[in-house]
Formats: structure tokens, C-alpha cells, sequence
């Protein structure tokens, strides 16, 4: 399997007519289903309702096209509601368009660098933490539509956001409420009863009815923006130097945001169908098609795992169903774009209600929160709350320093460095079951075992190595060491010239692999003397015995 070569070249070659029938018929019913979620995630994000529907028909096909999954489905999702909306505030749509397309080089490099199999090592409490966070600042930023409030400045920060919502309650709205909750009960029970409708449409499709025949006080898409059905032609943004380097740590979330949801989107499909996807041309998919998004008036775009589920259920098993879907709703936007200035604003606040509950993953949040170790609450609870009170950026940068962090003072503390027990010293075989395999020491020798990887975090624990003054050979057994760093060979190095000092031999048992290789490419091999490399421990004990007799 090629792994540079995109899925849709490969599916090809055993397609036939009933899959096609199949792929256009799912892809169809995907964009009526991608629809009010594309406008809705929109506008969460800042932007104008059409841009959400520019980012799935342009950024969708080229995932597509390129992609590294059967059934990946593209576009718009809510991952990116918050920064997007944070770097439209602050640098507007041209800032996006370069953090965006910046984003999409990062993926294209991360995916020719073979960084796929890499994103596995993001923590899972990280992960958790940052959607559970992102959930709630996408609830929270719908409480002003859904009451029908009218704010008197436009925060950006969710906790500023609050803050205005308290301050704006006098301008409650009970029509907007109604609306709201009609729309939230219709996507609550819709699906109970019916499974091929989609309660988005049906919940739009209702409102606007109510709000039209009965006159209704309450906001549209209409009123707050202007609706466009033209298609949007290709626009190069200027790039600033200052303004690339500012917003460089926003690209750089959002590529790590889509290879990371995408992925996974990847990995969820793949058990549904049965297949396996290509994760590092899923990266150069995602990468091109956030460029692609950008120049044409999109916003980010990763794969959408609800709309690709629903993708698996009406039987797509072909990238040709997102390239459909793609198609689909450029139909839609030239034909139908201008009516959705019909929507009711609690509408859209009531599915992104929809959004923010099913990705937050609360059920999961609390059984981690019940059952993980400290450590891993600690990175889980801190990453949440930066999500939620800073911004995402923040959050993923302090969670993963955090994580690693305590990774690493795990592994030092895993890591240790023992002596071997005497006969006459106190022997309990129970604490130490090797005991019961005796081996002869030979005299003014003494044996340290180390159990654990070698590296900068425990490598202080290497100078508990120590020996007497009669002692003429020090074996260190390494057949526990899977591997070591600079730091620790460093430590390694200042031992063995301690024992040179002192006329005592470096016997050095039972070396691994990676360890090894690393001694000789720094020469310390050669400064040991290989000699002193030891097959394992009878080895180097019978050598100590030869260097000990020669005394």
C-alpha cells in the first residue's frame, strides 16, 4: 500500500456501477445534513453563513479527492468555532485566510514527514480536556441568540461574553426563547422516530414557518447579515511578515486541531467499514484543502466525524460520496443560498446547543475524572479550564507541557539503580526473588543493576553508584535499560572517570541495542575499552575474577 497515493486512486480499481449509485445517493443526503450545521458553525465562528458553505464544497471535495479515507466527509466543524472567531475579532477575514492557509502548509509537511502515526501521542487528557472545554465556550456563545439579547459591545473572550450576557438581561426576548426551545425539542425527539431526516432541516424548516405565519419578533440570518448565492472567485491575501509571525501560533493549533480530529474521524471509520486509512496523505489532503478553503472565502476544515457516520449508515464507501456531497451543496448555495435569510437566530442557537452537548463528552470527562490518577486529572481539569477562560492556543501548549512534565517524572521515578545483595548481608527472598539464583561475586567486586530508561530525568539517579576503597571492578548490569539520552551517557561518562581515578575497572553488562549504539557513535565505547562490554552478567563476572587475580 502506497501510503502517498490517495485513497480515492485505489478504490478505483474495483469500483462498479451499484457502489456509484450507492456513493451519489449518501452524498446527497450528507449535504442536506452538512447544511444548517455548515451556516450554524459559521456563525459561531464569526464569520458570514455562505462561508461556512464555501469551506465544505471547496475544502470538502479536495479532502476528498486527495484524502487517505474511503469515507472521510470535510468541512466546517466546531473545533474551530473559538479561535477562528478570536483571529476574525482581532485580524479579520485576512488574517484568517493566512492563518488558514499557513495551517494547511503545516499539515502538507506534517503528512510529507510521516507525522500521521504521530499525532497517536497526544494525550488522551488533553484531547478530552480541550473539546469538553470548546463545547462549553460554544454554549455559552449561544446563550445571547437563544434568549434574543441584544448586547451592547462584542466580547470575544467567553468569560467577557458571560459578563455581557448578565449585563444584557434586561433585553430578554420570550418570542426568541420560544423559537429556541421549539427547535431544541424537535432536534431532541426528531431523531427518536425518524432516522433518515435530518432534525437540523426539520427544526429550520419549522421555525421559519412559526416565525413567518405568526409574525414573530425574533432575529433572522437576514437581519444581521447580507446573504450571497455567488460563487466565490479566487483571492490571494497580502502577506505581511509581522503578521505572519503573529499569527503563526494560531496556524499552528489549527493544523494540529485538524490532523488530530481528522485522524481520529479516520480511525472511527475504519472500524465501521472495515478498511484502513493512509494517515500521512489524510494530513497533505487536509493541508491542501485548508488552502484551498482559504483562497476561495472558507474557513478551517478538518474531517467531521458525525457527518462521515452518516456518511458509513447511507452506504458511501467511496470518496466519491464527499465529492458529491461537495457538488451538492454548490447546488444548493446558487439555488436555495438566498433563503436561508429566513432562518431564526435561536434556530441556529439551538443546533449549535446540539453540537456543543454531543462533542463535549462529558460522560467521559467524569469517568476520567473518577477513575485516572492524579497527574492525569491535573492535565485533564487544567486544559479545560484554560480552553475555557484563555483560549485554545494556551490550553494545548500548557496541557501538553504539563503532560509531558509528568510523563516524565513517571519514567524517573520507574528508573532505578540497585546493588546487588551478599551472602551475610540480609536477604528477604520474598522482596527480592532473584536472590534464590545465587552467582559467585569474585572478590573487591560489586555489582549495580539499573532497571528503567537511561535519560535527563533520572539521570541524578545514577550517581548512587558509589564503591569502597578496596573495590578494583564496578559491573553495571543493563539488561533493564531499553534506552538512554545524552544526559544519561553523560552521567555514564563522569562515573567511569571517577572509577579511573581511582584505579577501578568499568564492566558494563548485558548493553541493549539503542544504548549501545549511542556509547559507540560517541566513542565511549573505545574509551571503556570494548573489552569491558560484557555479553551478560556471567560474562563480566568471570572477567572481574580475571582482573581481580591479576593484583
Amino acid at each position: 500500500m502506497n501510503q502517498f497515493v490517495p485513497k480515492l486512486f485505489d478504490c478505483m480499481q474495483s469500483y462498479s456501477k451499484e457502489q456509484c449509485i450507492k456513493d451519489i445517493i449518501s452524498g446527497i443526503i450528507v449535504a442536506i445534513i452538512a447544511l444548517p450545521l455548515s451556516i450554524a458553525l459559521a456563525l459561531a465562528s464569526g464569520v458570514g453563513p455562505e462561508q461556512g458553505i464555501y469551506t465544505a464544497i471547496f475544502a470538502g471535495f479536495v479532502i476528498s479527492f486527495l484524502g487517505g479515507s474511503r469515507v472521510q466527509i470535510a468541512g466546517p466543524t466546531a473545533a474551530f468555532a473559538t479561535i477562528v472567531a478570536g483571529i476574525v475579532a482581532q485580524n479579520g477575514m485576512e488574517g484568517l485566510v493566512i492563518a488558514t492557509v499557513m495551517a494547511g502548509i503545516l499539515l502538507i509537511i506534517m503528512g510529507l514527514l510521516k507525522f500521521g502515526n504521530l499525532i497517536k501521542f497526544i494525550p488522551y487528557t488533553i484531547t478530552t480536556g480541550f473539546t469538553a472545554g470548546i463545547a462549553v465556550t460554544i454554549a455559552i456563545g449561544q446563550v445571547k441568540d437563544f434568549l434574543g439579547l441584544t448586547f451592547s459591545k462584542s466580547p470575544v473572550e467567553t468569560l467577557d461574553k458571560v459578563k455581557e450576557c448578565i449585563a444584557s438581561m434586561h433585553t430578554f426576548q420570550v418570542q426568541a426563547l420560544i423559537i429556541g426551545l421549539v427547535a431544541l425539542a424537535i432536534l431532541i425527539i426528531w431523531p427518536k422516530f425518524n432516522q433518515l431526516v435530518p432534525p437540523s432541516l426539520i427544526a429550520v424548516i419549522v421555525t421559519i414557518i412559526l416565525v413567518k405565519a405568526l409574525h414573530m419578533n425574533v432575529k433572522t440570518i437576514g437581519d444581521l447579515y447580507t446573504i450571497s448565492n455567488k460563487i466565490p472567485g479566487l483571492t490571494m491575501p497580502s502577506f505581511d511578515i509581522n503578521l505572519i509571525v503573529k499569527l503563526f501560533p494560531d496556524a499552528l493549533t489549527i493544523a494540529v486541531l485538524a490532523g488530530i480530529e481528522s485522524l481520529l474521524s479516520c480511525v472511527v471509520s475504519d472500524g465501521m467499514i472495515g478498511s484502513r486509512h493512509k494517515p500521512n496523505m489524510e494530513l497533505i489532503a487536509q493541508g491542501a484543502g485548508n488552502i484551498v478553503s482559504a483562497l476561495f472565502g472558507g474557513i478551517p476544515a478538518t474531517g467531521a466525524i458525525a457527518r462521515t457516520a452518516a456518511n458509513v449508515k447511507n452506504g458511501g464507501r467511496s470518496p466519491i460520496a464527499g465529492m458529491v456531497h461537495s457538488v451538492t451543496l454548490l447546488l444548493i448555495l446558487v439555488v436555495l443560498m438566498p433563503y436561508a435569510a429566513w432562518i431564526p437566530m435561536p434556530t441556529i442557537a439551538a443546533i449549535l446547543f446540539i453540537v456543543a452537548y454531543n462533542m463535549s463528552g462529558w460522560r467521559e470527562f467524569v469517568l476520567l475524572c473518577k477513575a485516572s490518577p492524579k497527574s492525569d486529572i491535573l492535565v485533564l481539569v487544567v486544559t479545560f479550564v484554560l480552553t475555557v477562560v484563555f483560549d485554545l492556543v494556551v490550553a494545548i501548549e500548557v496541557g501538553i507541557v504539563l503532560a509531558a512534565l509528568l510523563f516524565l517524572s513517571r519514567m524517573a521515578n520507574v528508573t532505578e539503580v540497585k546493588s546487588w545483595k551478599y551472602l551475610g548481608e540480609d536477604i528477604d527472598e520474598e522482596s527480592d526473588p532473584d536472590s534464590i539464583n545465587l552467582k559467585v561475586v569474585p572478590k573487591h567486586t560489586i555489582v549495580y543493576e539499573i532497571i528503567g530508561p537511561m535519560f535527563f530525568a533520572a539521570a541524578d539517579k545514577f550517581f548512587e553508584i558509589s564503591a569502597n576503597p578496596d573495590v578494583k571492578v564496578v559491573i553495571i548490569r543493563m539488561r533493564g535499560v531499553p534506552a538512554m539520552d545524552v544526559t544519561a551517557l553523560r552521567s555514564l561518562r563522569l562515573i567511569y572517570e571517577r572509577c579511573e581515578k581511582r584505579g577501578i575497572t568499568l564492566l558494563l553488562s548485558h548493553v541493549q541495542e539503542q544504548p549501545k549504539a549511542m556509547m559507540t557513535k560517541a566513542g565511549f565505547d573505545k574509551r571503556i575499552g570494548t573489552e569491558n562490554f560484557c555479553k551478560n552478567i556471567d560474562a563480566a563476572l568471570e572477567r572481574a575474577g580475571k582482573i581481580v587475580e591479576s593484583f
